[in-house]
């Protein structure tokens, strides 16, 4: 899942390279942390949130499909 998310990002922001992506393994859930560029967190999230909401839409399905629950946070 951590290469599907980093792969997406990594299509919406300007510095591809500062890209990072970190997957944390929990008990009941999976965290899935991102960071960007200074300049970029404002891509990621989007206009009133809608680009990380859809993100957060298709980690939702995904974790339907193999039965467990992913989280993405976005870090600064």
């Amino acid at each position: 899942m951590r290469e599907a998310v980093e792969m997406i990002v990594k299509g919406l922001v300007a510095d591809a390279d500062a890209v990072d992506v970190r997957e944390i393994e929990g008990e009941r859930a999976t965290i899935i942390e991102v960071r960007v560029g200074e300049g970029d967190v404002g891509k990621v999230i989007g206009r009133q949130g809608k680009t990380i909401k859809a993100l957060r839409s298709l980690l939702y399905a995904a974790s339907l499909k193999r039965g467990r629950r992913y989280v993405i946070e976005i870090v600064e």
